[in-house]
């Protein structure tokens, strides 16, 4: 799976992990994504992103076509992914 959300962009962090004696390591936080499938109405078909719960939520607000053409205008790697659309060419 993919380590960043291809709606908002998260990707993972870096920091330490302090022990009780104050020993630092270094860790990696992630972000917390899932795999899941949404319906593009004007297409008739199903899509499947991976998001963040975050953008999940922002799914939910705007919209999954408001969300699948930002997405196209922008990340070339997903828009191979998804098409351009069909009937757009």
């Amino acid at each position: 799976m993919a380590t960043y959300c291809e709606v908002t962009g998260r990707t993972p962090s870096f920091g330490k992990s302090v022990s009780h004696s104050h020993r630092r390591t270094n860790r990696r936080f992630d972000p917390n994504l899932q795999s899941k499938r949404f319906f593009l109405a004007s297409e008739n078909r199903w899509i499947r992103l991976t998001v963040s719960t975050k953008g999940i939520k922002t799914v939910d607000v705007r919209g999954i076509e408001a969300v699948v053409a930002r997405i196209r205008a922008t990340d070339p790697v997903a828009r191979r992914r998804l098409g351009a659309g069909r009937g757009n060419g």
